[in-house]
This record gives structure tokens, sequence and C-alpha cells, in this order.
């Protein structure tokens, strides 16, 4: 009995040193007071930017943000990078758990076995079970976590890019919709003096009733357009905060500047070696090609697995009997395959290989089309641009030369009313090819993830940072 009490004290030992379990709970109350308080002039997302531009003379707060500085500011509270991130933890866990090798197991039984001048009729045994792997299993299977632990790392960099590419987006949004209330407060006010004028001619007998109603029906028209631009300014601001991960009211009193104009680079992002690169180097490509991998890895641990394992089975005994028989035996476990030779978990591996591969193949062709669609789509968009430009340079031109004869006397107000509603319609349809022509380049880039390089600390918990100030604040109040 003394060599049971010894087992369980060995036991006792070992299950001190196991890990224990430490509650954290979850308040939605508090994660979402926290997120009301985020702001784009916390002192932490300034350190934060400081680090990230190597520079401590950025002035604080920032009141002007372009598209470079606002993507930092999404990068550092997107929860949607901070789901990746906890994604590849979890996978870097998995590789851990892989390579541990199986656990021995100890069996302690009693036997009862009367004998003759025993002092106890009670016999201890105690059994070992000492697995070992064969075939390299431990090794596919470490291959395999690996694979799957780049997948996600890379599933990081894949999300860094939406984020950036639903940013550039929603900012587009914002700052088109804010310049395009510009020019229809504009054509608005065009029109409420046409309409003043025609009234006044009306009045004098000058022309009929119709011609003003017509110019009131425009004036109508612009005025539903203008109202239609305001509410699309209004839909896009909280759009925008979505995109940096920010409340609606944190984005008060910022101005966000884009330039809506051809981007310098997008002739580079058309060429044949970035199409190249982008089909070889995309990150969700690369990931798809680690999924791959990973099946294969899992493939090969399958196959290994016809190999049985073996179980070392060492035993003893003691027999208090007056000879104090100390029994010893040693035994061996192998599982026999006469029942199945693991086909079907095989097959099943196999066909899970073959549709990652089709999974991948799926995505390079998706890869082609996106850039094959968004480089149609720059050419087209560049080319009306440019007819607009033309169209407008001659409406200028009109312009002129209705003011020159207003000057003269020829004409009247009216007629260079007119041609400013014209060069006006023409400035609004010219700018609308500018916002389709950012939007293609903006497709050119997600689809080359081409020219914004993604920083090396994009696989690192930003949040982290902040809340470690916070608790050494909370310190230093307690001392």
């Amino acid at each position: 009995m003394k060599l049971v009490v010894r087992h369980c004290l060995l036991s006792a030992v070992l299950l001190a040193g196991c890990t224990h379990f430490e509650p954290k709970p979850l308040s939605p109350e508090t994660t979402a007071h926290q997120f009301e308080e985020r702001s784009l002039t916390n002192p932490a997302l300034k350190v934060f930017l400081d680090r990230t531009l190597q520079s401590t003379n950025v002035q604080w707060p920032l009141t002007n943000w372009d598209l470079d500085v606002l993507t930092l500011a999404a990068f550092y509270y997107q929860p949607s990078l901070e789901v990746a991130r906890a994604e590849w933890h979890v996978a870097q866990g998995g590789i851990k758990t892989a390579k541990e090798r199986p656990n021995p197991t100890t069996t302690v039984s009693v036997l009862h076995e009367p004998v003759p001048d025993a002092p106890s009729p009670w016999i201890p045994q105690i059994l070992f079970d000492l697995p070992i792997e064969t075939a390299g299993k431990r090794r596919f299977r470490t291959d395999q976590a690996r694979h799957l632990a780049d997948s996600a790392r890379l599933g990081i960099e894949t999300a860094a890019w939406q984020v950036r590419s639903q940013l550039r987006a929603a900012m587009l949004d914002y700052v088109a919709a804010r310049e395009r209330l510009v020019v229809l407060q504009l054509q608005a006010s065009l029109h409420q003096q046409v309409v003043s004028r025609l009234q006044a001619q009306l009045q004098a007998g000058a022309i009929s009733a119709i011609e003003l109603n017509t110019a009131r029906l425009a004036l109508v028209r612009a005025r539903a357009d203008l109202a239609d631009a305001e509410r699309a300014l209004a839909e896009a601001m909280p759009r925008l905060a979505t995109a940096i991960g920010v409340p609606t009211a944190a984005l008060d009193g910022i101005e966000f500047h884009l330039d809506i104009n051809e981007s310098k680079l997008a002739e580079d992002m058309t060429s044949n070696e970035l199409r190249r690169l982008a089909l070889l180097g995309r990150t969700d490509v690369l990931g798809a090609l680690a999924d791959y991998a990973a099946s294969q890895s899992s493939l090969e641990s399958e196959v290994a697995k016809q190999y049985p394992d073996i179980h070392l089975a060492p035993g003893y005994s003691w027999n208090g009997g007056s000879a104090g028989e100390h029994d010893w035996q040693i035994g061996a476990t192998v599982e026999l395959p006469l029942l199945n030779q693991h086909k079907g978990s095989i097959g099943e591996a196999a066909a899970r290989r073959e549709a990652s591969a089709a999974k991948f193949r799926a995505l390079q062709a998706k890869v082609i089309g996106e850039i094959d669609a968004a480089v149609a789509s720059f050419r087209a968009t560049q080319t009306n641009t440019a007819v607009l430009d033309a169209l407008r340079s001659a409406q200028e031109t009109q312009l002129k030369a209705a003011e020159a004869q207003l000057q003269a006397g020829a004409v009247d107000r009216l007629e260079v009313l007119a041609s400013q509603l014209e060069l006006n319609t023409v400035e609004l349809a010219r700018f609308e090819a500018q916002v389709k022509l950012q939007q293609a380049v903006g497709g050119l880039e997600d689809a080359v993830q081409r020219p914004f390089e993604l920083p090396a600390w994009i696989f690192e918990d930003s949040q982290k940072e902040e809340g470690r100030e916070e608790r050494e604040k909370a310190e230093t109040l307690k001392r």
C-alpha cells in the first residue's frame, strides 16, 4: 500500500505544475464604452504615429489627415486586424501543440490473492504505457501546423490590405461628396439667378411664362440634386468612421485630404511585371498556397498512420510473502490493421488536398479577372476624363467670349449665366469622371497590392502599448 501512496503523491506533485485557469469576463458595457472613447486626438495614438513615422515633430492634434496617415490610424484601431492577429496566435499555439509528444500513462491496481504466511492478501501492481510514435507522424503534424500558422500570418496582411482598401473607398466617398456639394451649390445659385432675371423680364412683358416655368423646373432639379448631395455627405461620414474603427463623433472638426486626380503610379500598376508579381505574391495567393501545403502535410500524416504506433507496457507487482517476491513484466501493444488500413481517412485527406488546390486555382483566376477589370476600368475612365478635359477647355473659352460680349454690350447677363451653367455642368461631369478614375486606381491598388507597403509592425497588437501605458498610470496613482 505504501507504493500506492507514493504514486498518489507523485501525481499530486505533477498536477501542481499545471497551468491554472484564470477567468477573464467580457463586459459589453465596458467594451462599448472603450469604443466610444476612441478618438483621433488620443495621446497614445500620437505615440504610435511617432514610432511608426520615426518622428516626434508631428503637430498634435492633427487637423488635416491624408490617406497614408489615416491608414496608420485605421491599423491602430481596426478590430478586424485584432481578429486576424488573434487567429494567428491561435495557429501559433497549434504549432506548440503539434510538437508535443504523447504523455505516458500509468495504472495502479491492487490484486487480492490470499497467500500463506503473507502479511496481507493484497498485491499492489503498477502498469505503464509508454507510447512511441512511428513513421514521422509528429513531424508531419508539426509541418501542417506551421503551414496553417503561415496562412494565418498572411491573413493579417490580407486583412490590412482590406482595411486600407475600405478606408480609401470610404475616404473617396466622403471627399467626393463634400466637393460635389460645392459644385451643386454653385449650380443651384446660378439657376436661382436665372430665375430671378427671368421673373423681371416676365414682369416687363419680354418673355412668356413658359420660359420662366422651364427655368423654375431646372432650379427645382438643382435643389433636389443639392439635397441628395447633402444626404450623401451625411451618410459618408459614418462609413468613414467605421473604416477607421472609431465612433462618428471622433471625426468632428477633422479635415480629410485626398487629391482626386489621376495617380502618377497608376500607369506603373498596369505593367506586366506588376501583374506577374500580383499573381505570384499577393498575400491571399500566398495564403492559399500555405493552405495547400497544410493539406499536403495532413495527407502525409494520414498515410503515416498506416504504420501503427508502439505502446510499451512495463509493469511491476510485489507479493509480500515470506520471500518478498518482486515481479517485473514487459509488454508491447501494436494496432493490427485487420479491419481497415486507414484508407477512409487517407482518401478524405487526399480529397481535401484536391479541394485546396481547386481553391487556389479559383483564387488565381479571380485575381487575373480583378487585374484585367481594374486595368480596363482605368483605361476607359482615363479616356473619358481626357475628353471631358477638352470639353471643359472649350466651355471656358466660350464663357470668356460671353463675358467679353457682355462688357461690349452685345449680350445681356442671361447669356453669361447660361454659359456659366454649361461650364458648371461640364465641371460636374468631369468631377464624376475623376471620382470614377480614382475608384479605378483604387481597384488597381487592390488587384496588385501596390504601391503601399505594409509595415512590419502590422503583426503587433498596437492596443497593447496603450494598455501598458494605462496600467503604468494606474500603478503611479496607487503609489
